[in-house]
């Protein structure tokens, strides 16, 4: 009979995630999950944009200030941030964990990364930066009004690349502008800022401790498990994100949420925001194909110009807008967003197989990264080393070279 280590409760090694248990029974039930999901989707139509308007703010609305009123006060300062015990190792946990998944579930020459995996399109931008910004905002990339060029990649949850239809109903965008002058926080890249903002309010998890625990479950296909596993329940992390992972019908008409917060010069925190200035227009397809949200985006951007505001938002209660907590949404009310640049992308066409390709010799990382906007947060540490070395692996995988794009690249219409 196997042993249990030192200071680990028995009733947690029942539920290892490669434990017969874990095979037997857990996954089993995260596949009937997904399965009926996937088939409620098929009907979301009837429903979902009325529950979304009426019900989702104010469910979502209740399901914070029901983890604010569990959550502990650190008595962190504005921008304050604290080191997590272990913090180390729980980020080698996950790179340990996502490098194994990425071995086991990608044949060499078609790795495709861990989260944020199917490319939707790498599309052309101009990043604009506004020109009557508050003062108290106009620091880094936000110091002047200008304009860059960014690349754009639009992208599908992951960990998988299934049809649309049958993913999490989550997406996410990276924004890498270039032409950046400065020092940077990352010597891989020397002109550019990386922006990486998904569609839900809040993260999946709270911490990276938790995150690690997430990856084993999702490694061994049971990520269901990590939610309602009785001795350590995430069941209120669950149900925020399912309340963001609609089945949606274009990535151009959904708002996107850094979930983690910033720098934005000496002393204050800010976090993200990535909101479509014209409203929502796409209709889902009676019969979906395998890539109907590249579609719905080819459609829109033959029609015509597609215009974003970027926004800030800045920390002014350190415990209900806490730094190393990233499933609490800091609360509007207390802070509104602000619009400090517009992401604009012209008519254009991108899916030609050698723009999609594109995205393979690209690397998005928020350390990409002036110093005015460093990343905050245990979840935003951890991504440092977690995206260079998966960035690595990858690359490594499908014997391609890390390119820092300068925004002259050309590609066959």
């Amino acid at each position: 009979m196997p042993t249990v280590p030192a200071g680990r409760p028995r009733r947690r090694m029942l539920l290892s995630p490669q434990g017969l248990f874990a095979f037997m029974v857990l996954r089993p039930l995260s596949d009937l999950f997904l399965w009926v999901w996937r088939l409620e989707r098929r009907v979301e139509f009837l429903y979902r944009p009325v529950f979304d308007k009426w019900a989702r703010p104010p469910l979502f609305a209740w399901a914070q200030s029901l983890q604010n009123a569990r959550r502990q006060d650190e008595h962190l300062e504005i921008a304050e941030e604290r080191l997590l015990p272990g913090e180390e190792q729980y980020t080698r946990d996950i790179i340990d964990e996502l490098a194994k998944f990425t071995r086991e579930n990608w044949l060499p020459g078609g790795a495709q990364r861990f989260g944020n995996t199917k490319t939707f399109g790498v599309l052309r931008a101009e990043f604009a930066v506004l020109p009557d910004i508050p003062e108290g905002l106009r620091h880094g990339l936000f110091a002047e009004p200008r304009t860059y060029p960014a690349w754009v990649r639009f992208s599908g949850p992951g960990p998988y690349a299934p049809p649309d239809i049958e993913d999490y109903g989550q997406c996410s965008v990276g924004v890498k502008v270039m032409g950046v002058p400065g020092p940077k926080l990352m010597e891989d890249e020397r002109f550019t800022q990386d922006l990486i903002l998904v569609s839900p309010a809040s993260f999946v998890t709270p911490n990276i401790k938790e995150n690690a625990t997430l990856q084993r479950w999702v490694r061994a296909k049971a990520p269901l498990a990590y939610a309602i596993n009785p001795f350590d329940s995430h069941l209120l992390h669950l149900f925020m994100q399912l309340l963001y992972s609609p089945m949606l019908a274009n990535p151009l008409e959904v708002q996107y949420y850094s979930n983690v917060p910033f720098l934005l010069g000496e002393g204050r925190a800010v976090q993200y925001s990535l909101k479509p200035c014209s409203r929502a227009r796409t209709r889902i397809p009676s019969r979906p194909a395998e890539n109907y949200l590249r579609d719905a985006m080819i459609k829109t951007l033959e029609a015509g110009p597609w215009t974003f505001d970027f926004m800030v938002q800045v920390q002014t209660d350190p415990f209900l807008m806490p730094i190393e907590d990233a499933t609490v949404h800091w609360p509007e009310d207390l802070s509104p967003y602000v619009p400090v640049a517009r992401l604009r992308l012209a008519a254009q066409r991108f899916d030609s197989a050698e723009q999609l390709a594109f995205a393979d010799v690209l690397r998005y990382n928020p350390w990409h990264s002036l110093p005015e906007h460093k990343p905050l947060g245990n979840s935003n540490r951890a991504r440092k080393r977690m995206y260079w070395e998966l960035a690595q692996l990858r690359q490594a995988m499908n014997q391609v070279d890390h390119v820092e794009p300068t925004g002259e690249e050309h590609f066959p219409a």
